[in-house]
């Protein structure tokens, strides 16, 4: 009775907030806490169209250094989203919806060097981790089930395929005609703006989780030993990965950061199974299809992942495209996205969900193949153009698919942890991919000492991202043809007892 009754008070209390808000103070709650939505994704796109300016005013020119300036952003969003829902949870979602400042630091990197400014943008990564989790958590702890809370929500990812656009079409208006550090201190302002609009118009929502106050009750309740462990492991490996094809595998100190991360890895499995009294994953709660379901998100997007780098270096480095143009020549993923998120809505009460995945991975397998075989020369309404048109749709089919795959798949008391689980993948496998793309570059392309060698290891690049996607699909249809095995067992063995 104790438990039902606190259920019942939490449903009343979402209830009574949503209906206290006037039509005013709703909306620019709405608009704040989508700006989280739109502040993560923005600070991908940033980066995408200037990457050459930026490495030139820090005198670099390495391929695998400039990745570092999309992939650091990734790794801390991809690693920290593991800790920031429960820290939500303990501390209360408006505390943790705090835009970080690591968009200041960005811009005044320009005064140092660029191993600052790749710092910088790693403190981005942890800013856009809170932000995730907690705005989707505060827009559901705001809103009760209904039409109006699925409005809210299709918002909320609607807000998604246009941010990284926006953000590459100033990232390139600031950069080719100002100058590049004011993209992030600009960021910066509009972040301090939605902070302290955030912290007059978001209400404090608490929900009573019971913790020992004492700091080894926190500890505890945070998880932070198994915390500690999985963020230094897989920081670690993703640091290897991508620190190997610039140094080198030779470099001592690449191998000892695997073996450093393995055994992090090994310890953060030990905690969350035979210490910890609050695992941050529950393992025992997943079944084989979690693992499916998670093997094709990595797959399709550690392909877009490489995609997206590796589409803007062909574009401006071998097509000689200036930021700008680029960015106008990006437009199409924008409605594209838009339409796609529709019909994906549309296709979910109609089609099986392992169907939407596969055909989410060969989107992405098909838009990384046009492009890999697109020549320099050749114009972009061909196979470029056709390429912007597919690539929305493995983006705006996976996730969702796989959200309600998993949810299918897990208890209602652990559907909160596969949505950070999914969103975990997402932006891990974004990061991890550069590094094992840049691995494949160096080895393909002979040095780069002629023309020739460099669009080749661009190229291997690319196929690269063709193979993840097609494991993907792989996976993916593995999992469809299981699910059709599962559901034709008990109707044979009912038609048998009949």
């Amino acid at each position: 009775m104790g438990g039902n009754s606190i259920n019942l008070q939490q449903v009343d209390s979402a209830q009574s907030l949503a209906s206290t808000f006037s039509p005013i103070h709703e909306v620019i709650f709405v608009a704040i806490v989508c700006m989280g939505q739109f502040m993560t994704q923005t600070n991908i796109g940033v980066c995408l169209s200037p990457p050459d300016i930026v490495g030139d005013s820090f005198d670099i020119d390495d391929s695998g250094i400039l990745s570092w300036f999309m992939a650091g952003y990734s790794l801390t969003v991809g690693t920290f989203i593991l800790v920031s829902g429960r820290c939500g949870d303990l501390f209360g979602y408006r505390r943790m919806l705090s835009s970080d400042s690591a968009g200041l630091h960005s811009g005044l990197s320009v005064y140092s060097n660029y191993i600052l400014f790749i710092f910088a943008r790693v403190f981005q990564g942890i800013g856009g981790a809170l932000l995730m989790p907690n705005a989707l958590a505060l827009l559901g702890a705001t809103y009760q089930p209904g039409k109006k809370k699925n409005m809210i929500f299709a918002i909320f990812g609607a807000a998604a395929p246009n941010s990284a656009l926006l953000g590459s079409v100033f990232g390139a208006i600031f950069s080719q005609l100002a100058w590049w550090p004011w993209t992030y201190w600009t960021q910066a302002i509009v972040a301090l703006c939605c902070a302290a609009l955030g912290l007059l118009v978001i209400p404090s929502i608490h929900h009573g989780t019971p913790f020992d106050k004492s700091f080894l009750g926190l500890l505890k309740a945070l998880d932070a030993l198994g915390g500690a462990c999985g963020i230094s492991g897989l920081v670690l490996v993703n640091i290897a990965w991508n620190q190997a094809p610039i140094v080198g595998w030779s470099e001592p100190y690449v191998y000892v950061l695997l073996i450093i991360e393995i055994l992090s890895i090994a310890a953060f499995f030990h905690v969350e199974f035979r210490v910890a009294e609050h695992p941050l994953i529950p393992f025992h709660a997943f079944s084989r299809d979690v693992s499916f379901v998670l093997g094709c998100v990595a797959c399709g997007w550690g392909s877009f992942g490489i995609w997206i780098y590796y589409f803007w270096r062909f574009e401006e480095k071998f097509r000689q495209v200036t930021p700008l143009l680029a960015s106008a020549q990006f437009v199409p993923v924008g409605p594209m996205g838009i339409i796609a998120c529709v019909v994906t809505g549309w296709l979910m009460g109609r089609m099986r969900p392992g169907l939407i995945m596969v055909l989410s991975m060969s989107a992405f397998t098909l838009g990384n193949a046009f492009i890999a075989i697109a020549p320099v020369h050749q114009t972009y309404w061909a196979l470029t153009f056709v390429c912007l048109l597919v690539i929305p749709w493995g983006m705006d089919m996976s996730f969702p698919a796989a959200t309600l795959m998993l949810s299918n798949a897990v208890e209602r008391k652990h559907q909160g942890v596969t949505a950070s689980l999914v969103t975990t993948v997402v932006n891990y496998s974004i990061s991890l991919s550069l590094g094992l793309a840049g691995t494949v570059e160096v080895h393909v392309n002979n040095g780069g000492h002629t023309p020739d060698d460099i669009p080749k290891g661009h190229r291997g690049a690319l196929y690269l991202a063709v193979g993840l996607g097609g494991l993907g699909m792989f996976l993916s249809a593995i999992y469809v043809i299981k699910g059709y095995r599962a559901e034709r067992q008990p109707a044979k063995a009912k038609h048998e007892e009949a």
